[in-house]
């Protein structure tokens, strides 16, 4: 593998994390990545055998894939897994088990996909999409929107996930609020038009995820950690910004942060990219700055390209080195290996023994054995 062994040290990947509720073995984190593997919501033993092996590669932490809170349109896939019913919840307490049992730690993504979804999507056709004001990431009108009795609804429904994530051993959790999903439609203007008291300016659109994180909070305790994913861009929107300055970012983070967010999940499509001008930091090193909360950094790590479609294009393994270096510098806590760690399982075990030329392509044709 030509270019693609760090000239840095990967020490700084491998040593141990704690904050006030969050220890890690390390700083790797498996990022979520829907795959659809989950028949009628339900994950079977093969998601559980997935999820093990990168728990006992070296993996310090897992945030699975997408998983469905009980809202009728929550999903547009029945083949993505819920995270409500008997069946589900069991599965998935078998795979925290399996990952626990491997040396890990594992937090459920919890998730909406609000008005992402069309009408008519299965695995519930007869159930509108859902918004804040019933506009599409497009701005187009689909359908009416959400009243403050449904929003409680909708609230009330992550509040019940959390409860069950708790409750069938999970780590924590992670409230999915990137990417112009459900939670993210409240925070972007142009798809959150209220004018309520969860509309309004950067500040007032943060009223709903604040919401949910506190609903949230009440349901687990003090002690169990709250991870919230946020992103400047949306999917297909890639220029899309909720911020345009530190002095906003500030503004939209501080509400967040004091609800009970543990830690951020800070979604680019590439960890190089400075978030503003004159500064360095990206997204992540500048929430760190700002709220003084740990920060997950996360964007074509590993790899030579960038993400760009719904598994993105293949691509070959790349260094690490000016992501050590950052981490080296405190910019950001944890590092999120999304892509590199679908295909290759053993990932973060051969960057810790020096096996870089073992490591493999990522190729969207290979994945499906790989998995």
């Amino acid at each position: 593998m030509s270019n693609a062994r760090s000239e840095a040290s990967v020490e700084a990947l491998f040593k141990p994390f704690a904050s006030k509720n969050v220890e890690l073995a390390n700083r790797i984190v498996m990022a979520p990545m829907t795959r659809g593997y989950s028949p009628d919501g339900v994950p079977g033993e093969d998601v559980a055998a997935y999820y093990r092996r990168r728990a006992e590669n070296g993996v310090g932490l897992i945030i699975t894939e997408g998983t469905l809170i009980n809202h009728p349109a929550a999903a547009a896939n029945p083949n993505c897994p819920n995270f409500h019913g008997e069946a589900a919840l069991q599965q998935w307490s078998k795979v925290v088990d399996a990952v626990h049992e491997a040396g890990g730690k594992i937090i459920p993504q919890l998730w909406h996909i609000g008005l992402t979804r069309k009408i008519g999507d299965l695995p519930n056709p007869d159930a509108l999409p859902i918004g804040p004001s019933g506009l599409n990431l497009s701005g187009e009108k689909i359908t009416e929107p959400l009243t403050e009795n449904q929003i409680g609804e909708v609230i009330a429904a992550y509040a019940q996930a959390a409860a069950d994530a708790a409750k069938a051993g999970f780590d924590g959790i992670e409230l999915h609020g990137a990417h112009g999903y459900l939670i993210d439609q409240f925070f972007w203007g142009k798809t959150n038009q209220r004018t309520d008291r969860y509309g309004g300016n950067l500040v007032a659109r943060t009223r709903f995820a604040v919401e949910v994180v506190q609903a949230c909070r009440r349901a687990v305790g003090a002690d169990f950690p709250i991870v919230l994913r946020f992103s400047q861009w949306k999917a297909g929107q890639y220029t899309a910004k909720l911020a345009e300055s530190p002095q906003q970012l500030l503004q939209f983070l501080t509400p967040l942060s004091d609800s009970g967010v543990d830690v951020f999940h800070c979604s680019t499509r590439r960890y190089w990219e400075p978030e503003f001008d004159d500064s360095a930091l990206n997204l992540a090193g500048w929430t760190k700055k700002l709220t003084g909360k740990p920060t997950i950094t996360v964007g074509s790590v590993g790899l030579d390209n960038e993400f760009r479609s719904s598994l993105g294009d293949a691509a070959k393994p790349a260094s690490l080195a000016g992501l050590i270096d950052r981490l080296e510098n405190e910019e950001f806590d944890l590092v999120a290996v999304g892509r590199a760690l679908l295909a290759d399982p053993e990932w973060a075990a051969k960057i810790r023994d020096n096996r870089t030329d073992e490591l493999l392509d990522y190729d969207t044709n290979a994945l499906k054995s790989l998995y």
